[in-house]
């Protein structure tokens, strides 16, 4: 009887101290994004190569009946974007393969409105294959755009299209190797050539069968990402304009949204209780127009309009997708390719020295040891310091140890655990006291605050409002380059 009583007592114990580690765990919300979701959002930056016939027809949008035979770029040169886009930084580049005008720049073998009906190389080209090659060669992730779309093909609003866009995308998904992202527009139905009819079709909400188009993407591609108004990986975040919400919530319920038909307030902001995580990925062209045109050279962006883009979308917990149109020629303008490269060389300048590491950090609870405050400098994204589950409105405090000059705040939260923090403020001390100088709601990713250059020696953040226990894995303090 002792020896049966002395292992029950074991096992107790046993149990008690698993009840205890399990306690001690930080607890994961219910909506939390994958692997691959937290990865594609690291990237921070991606970029599109939005190229077809109607860049030789200086038009933004082909109807359908371009000519194949003016499709002739002669000196296009993949590799010049791939390296205009592995200088600026950019770990994806997106191509349209087709865009709404159905011109396709693979010789699909299911259309004769493609690239192998043109002067380029004697219809032998293959420019999606070019491109694969060169984002290849120079370390960049391939993605590639497919209008649902189709001005140009006779079947387009009936069941018949269906198969034969289903067919396109199996194309492109086996035969260039590995993809990681494909890219669903939501302009949808209209005018349009359609084989000669010339007339107006639209098409229902229903058209599509997005789910069998899902399953084709996951089927041959599992870790390609998809993007469209209602993800479901990645969402449109409501404009063409590169920036998300002040408010900007990965959590959003996709049966609130639909393809070409969503709300834009809504995807803007997303939703503190929403049922699905989409990433917000804000697109934007470095010209007025997402294709190439010439009388538009003067009007390129700027290197510190894209850095305040970058700030309004990569700071506001999104990523940030700008467009770079090559010409007739087939290159990337001088223009656009410079300030592409100038606001990313900006952006390293003004985060290569973060001026919290080394302090010291306090906190007015903590969930366990495991996540101490320690963990919000250590430079290390995936360890990260939690509140107590009771301590409603926590607050952070980290000790420079003397003054120091900064203008800019950076704070990320430990996404793989969901998204949490719903509003906080900035307060720093000095020889004044303590003055507030920033208040924003949602972090996510990372939030980017931009404040007036002030020098102080510690710095406060309280966490006003959160869904559910906040937790905070990096804070940054920086000194803006001058050329912001």
């Amino acid at each position: 009887m002792k020896k049966h009583s002395l292992l029950f007592l074991c096992f107790c114990a046993s149990v008690s101290q698993l009840m205890a580690v399990g306690k001690k765990e930080f607890l994961k919300n219910k909506v939390i994004p994958t692997e691959n979701q937290i990865r594609y959002q690291q990237q921070e930056l991606v970029a599109f190569v939005h190229f077809t016939t109607t860049t030789f027809y200086n038009k933004e949008w082909g109807n359908g009946d371009e000519d194949p035979k003016r499709f002739n770029p002669y000196n296009l040169n993949a590799e010049q974007w791939a390296q205009t886009a592995k200088n600026a930084g950019v770990k994806e580049l997106i191509l349209t393969t087709k865009h709404h005008d159905g011109f396709c720049l693979w010789p699909s073998k299911y259309t004769e409105h493609s690239i192998k009906n043109s002067p380029y190389k004697n219809g032998k080209g293959d420019i999606v294959r070019e491109f694969v090659d060169a984002c290849h060669k120079y370390g960049i992730k391939v993605g590639m755009y497919l209008s649902p779309w189709d001005r140009n093909h006779k079947d387009y609003g009936r069941k018949e299209y269906i198969d034969y866009f289903k067919n396109q995308l199996t194309e492109i998904l086996t035969n260039y190797g590995k993809v990681s992202e494909i890219w669903f527009d939501g302009a949808n139905g209209g005018d349009g050539y359609y084989g000669g009819a010339r007339e107006k079709r639209i098409i229902g909400n229903d058209y599509y069968p997005w789910a069998e188009f899902h399953k084709i993407v996951k089927t041959l591609q599992p870790d390609c990402q998809i993007f469209s108004d209602n993800g479901p990986d990645i969402r449109w975040v409501g404009n063409e304009k590169g920036y998300c919400g002040e408010t900007f919530w990965s959590t959003i319920n996709r049966n609130k949204l639909r393809v070409g038909n969503s709300d834009p307030t809504y995807l803007n902001i997303g939703e503190t209780t929403g049922s699905s995580w989409l990433v917000g990925q804000c697109d934007v062209s470095i010209r007025p127009g997402w294709f190439f045109h010439s009388s538009e050279n003067n009007q390129v962006r700027t290197p510190s309009q894209i850095v305040d883009l970058y700030y309004k979308s990569v700071g506001r917990n999104g990523v940030l997708l700008i467009n770079l149109p090559p010409d007739s020629t087939g290159l990337i303008h001088k223009t656009d390719s410079t300030n592409f490269v100038e606001f990313k060389k900006i952006i390293d300048e003004s985060f290569k020295n973060n001026l919290a590491l080394g302090s010291t950090i306090k906190t007015s609870s903590k969930w366990s040891k495991k996540y101490r405050s320690a963990n919000i400098n250590d430079n290390i994204t995936e360890t990260f310091w939690a509140a107590s589950d009771k301590d409603a409105q926590p607050e952070i405090v980290i000790d420079l140890k003397k003054e120091k000059t900064f203008n800019r705040i950076s704070i990320s939260e430990p996404i793989a655990y969901g998204q949490r923090v719903a509003e906080f403020q900035i307060e720093v001390q000095t020889k004044d006291g303590w003055q507030k100088v920033a208040s924003a709601t949602t972090i996510g990713y990372k939030r980017l605050l931009r404040i007036n250059k002030i020098s102080a020696s510690k710095i406060k953040i309280k966490v006003k409002k959160s869904a559910g226990t906040a937790a905070i894995s990096e804070v940054g303090l920086f000194l803006a380059s001058e050329k912001e």
